[in-house]
Order: structure tokens, then C-alpha cells, then sequence
């Protein structure tokens, strides 16, 4: 079958789409001079874009129908989940091909990291894909000067269960501040109040406060700028990944055997007590609790030796 046009739905949020870099890649190569489509939220398509991964974002809700702009593929690749929403959601913009968890498809293996997951689809599909390939280039990006080897805290994350509480982000702050390291604090336009009630806590004059100051690719070149990241489960965590940022991420409900960061990238420290719960929780997780300001500092403090023996 001769593909022209290649279409990826992956409509999640921004760990998502850097967790599927790898496949989007492994699809670039597979069909080189084709047209590659990503059906993800508009807000992505800087990054997206950047990386390299697809020519054209077309802004798509979670499991909403598809434009009709992205109907009958030549092939299409189900990158958002196991089904069968997704799966009929791709299926009934007819593609010439569908490749997808479920039905004729890779069996689901619940256990699994989300990059494995989504470069196994591929490969038992007949297309090679290297989970391995998770690098991304640093964007163009002028930042502020005190941001370069500086220790960037990122408070936020998509739910409450996954929010460390700030009071132990200030605290790391503080520390940060007295081992004589600039610190920034950023966040998304939502999360405003809660990085200024850190900066005030932690006593960051007003310039060390990025929240909602900055898009994505400010966000992007920011991470690569800095020296260390502090952060919980959420995407900034990816981004440090991405940009082989040194990092210390505080998981709660869900195992870093899942979302984490590569093992055999010592410079990357992920935290977590060792049990599950619910993702989506509107409080912090008991098992994020059990992680103490003390045990952040220590990971920290390895950071630099990991990444000097690496």
C-alpha cells in the first residue's frame, strides 16, 4: 500500500506527547516524505512542531470526533489509548490502515512505560521504533540570564493527587537558595497563585516567579537552561527527560515504572513510596506524603556526581 499520509492521535496532554516521541519518530522514519499529522490539543503544536515529529498539528479534544480534514488516511495510528473509544473514533475516519491496541491489533499489557508501550504497537506492527529516542533539540528561546544552571521548582501537576504540598517545595527552595543557586519557579497560567505562594514562602523576590509569564517553548527553553528541575508527575518532568536536564520528581499514585524517567539515565531521580492510588485525586496522594523534604534534598544533592560519572 503506498502511504502519502500519515495520520497519530495522541489528544492528551504534554508528558503524553513527549512519551510518544519516540513512536511519532519511529513513524517518520518508516515513511520519510510523507505527510504526518498529529491530532492533539492546539497547545502542543510548538513543541510538536519543534521536535521535529509531525508536519501539521490539527487541534483535537480528548475523544472527540475527528475533523474531516483528517479522513481517510492512508494509515493511522492509534498513539491515545487501548480503545474502544479511540479505536471507532480513528476507525470511522476510515483510514486505509489502522494500527491500534485492541480488536485485530497488539495485545495491551497493562503494566508497562508508556514509551515501551507505544514503540511495541509499532514494532508488532512491522515498523521499527527505539524507545531510546527521546531526545529533543533546545528550542530557540532567549531566557533570563540567572536561568542558566539554575534550579528550576515546578509545584503544579494536572491533579491534586500528584501536588506536592508547597510548603516542601519552599523548603527545598530555601535550601537551593543557601547552597548559593539561583532558583525560578514556573507554572502554568492556572497555576499562578500557588508558584507565588511558594516564591513567598521560600522569600524569592517576584522576578524568580515565571508562572504564567511564559508558552510552552519559554517553558521548553527554561528546563533546558537550568541546571537541576524539582517537580512533581506532570509534564515539566518529561521536559527535563527530553532535554537530559538533571531532575528529581516526586511521584505519588502511579510508579515511576510507568511515567518515570529512564533508568539508565542516573542524572534523573525519581522518588515514590512504593504505593499506588488514584491519579486523579483531588489531594495529595498518602504515598507522595511519605516523601520528605529531606528526601528531596538528598536525591538533589547526588545529582551532580550521577551526571559527572555518567
Amino acid at each position: 500500500m503506498a502511504v502519502r499520509t500519515v495520520l497519530a492521535l495522541r489528544a492528551l496532554g504534554l508528558g503524553d506527547l513527549l512519551t510518544a516521541v519516540p513512536a511519532l519518530r519511529a513513524l517518520a522514519r518508516a515513511f520519510p516524505g510523507r505527510r504526518r499529522i498529529l491530532a492533539a490539543p492546539r497547545g502542543l503544536a510548538p513543541l510538536a512542531l519543534h521536535a521535529g515529529v509531525v508536519d501539521v498539528v490539527q487541534d483535537t479534544r480528548p475523544l472527540a470526533p475527528l475533523d474531516r480534514a483528517l479522513h481517510r488516511a492512508d494509515l493511522a495510528v492509534n498513539l491515545h489509548g487501548k480503545g474502544p473509544q479511540s479505536r471507532c473514533l480513528l476507525a470511522a475516519a476510515r483510514p486505509r490502515r489502522l494500527i491500534s491496541f485492541g480488536g485485530d491489533g497488539p495485545e495491551w499489557t497493562p503494566d508497562e512505560h508508556e514509551v515501551a508501550r507505544w514503540c511495541r504497537l509499532l514494532r508488532e506492527s512491522g515498523i521499527s521504533a527505539d524507545p531510546t529516542d527521546l531526545d529533543v533539540a533546545r528550542p530557540a528561546r532567549p531566557v533570563p540570564a540567572v536561568a542558566v544552571g539554575a534550579t528550576l521548582v515546578h509545584p503544579g501537576a494536572a491533579s491534586g493527587s500528584r501536588r506536592w504540598p508547597v510548603e516542601r517545595f519552599a523548603a527545598v527552595a530555601r535550601a537551593e537558595r543557601a547552597a548559593g543557586r539561583h532558583v525560578l519557579v514556573t507554572g502554568g497560567p492556572d497555576e499562578v497563585g500557588l508558584a507565588r505562594s511558594l516564591g513567598e514562602l521560600a522569600g524569592l523576590p517576584n522576578e524568580a516567579v515565571l508562572a504564567g509569564r511564559t508558552d510552552l517553548l519559554d517553558l521548553a527553553a527554561l528546563v533546558a537552561a537550568a541546571g537541576r528541575v524539582v517537580c512533581g508527575d506532570t509534564g515539566v518532568a518529561h521536559l527535563a527527560t527530553a532535554f537530559r536536564t538533571a531532575s528529581v520528581v516526586l511521584f505519588g499514585p502511579v510508579s515511576p515504572e510507568l511515567w518515570g524517567p529512564p533508568p539508565d539515565r542516573p542524572w534523573h531521580r525519581a522518588l515514590w513510596a512504593g504505593r499506588s492510588g488514584d491519579p486523579h485525586g483531588d489531594r495529595p496522594d498518602p504515598g507522595l506524603l511519605e516523601i520528605h523534604v529531606s528526601d528531596a534534598l538528598g536525591a538533589l544533592y547526588g545529582l551532580d556526581s550521577a551526571r559527572a560519572a555518567a
